[in-house]
C-alpha cells in the first residue's frame, strides 16, 4: 500500500516524465521531410541520441542525429560531426513551426549519404 509521501512523489515524478521525453520518438514531427544544408556549429554526441546546432543560412536550427550504435551503423564517426564541416540533413522538422529542431533520418557529407534510419522514407 502507497502512503501519502510515496503517492505524491509518484505523482510528482510522473508529471516531471512526459515534458522530459517530449521529444525522443516522432510524435513531435511535423510527418513532413525537409533537407537542410549548412554548418554544423556544435556537436554533442551520445545517448539517447546526438545533438547538432547547424547554422542554415544564418538561422541556427538543433538537429537530433541518431544514437552512437546507430551512428555507426551508418558509417559515421564522431570525427565526422567536426564544427564548421558542412552538412545537409534530410529529416522530418517539429510540428511546432516556430520550433528551429529537425530529427535527422539522412546525412550527406562530401556527396556521400549515410542512412540514421533506412526503413523511413
Amino acid at each position: 500500500m502507497l502512503t501519502r509521501r510515496r503517492l505524491s512523489l509518484s505523482i510528482l515524478i510522473t508529471g516531471l516524465a512526459g515534458p522530459a521525453l517530449a521529444h525522443h520518438g516522432w510524435r513531435w514531427t511535423s510527418g513532413e521531410n525537409v533537407r537542410l544544408t549548412g554548418t554544423i556549429r556544435s556537436a554533442q554526441l551520445g545517448n539517447p541520441h546526438g545533438i547538432l546546432q547547424i547554422d542554415v543560412e544564418g538561422e541556427i536550427w538543433q538537429v537530433e542525429i541518431g544514437q552512437p550504435w546507430r551512428n555507426e551503423r551508418a558509417g559515421l564517426t564522431d570525427a565526422d560531426f567536426a564544427e564548421g564541416r558542412e552538412i545537409v540533413i534530410e529529416g522530418e522538422p517539429s510540428a511546432n513551426v516556430e520550433e528551429r529542431l529537425l530529427k535527422a533520418e539522412r546525412i550527406w557529407f562530401d556527396g556521400n549519404l549515410h542512412e540514421l534510419y533506412p526503413e523511413r522514407s
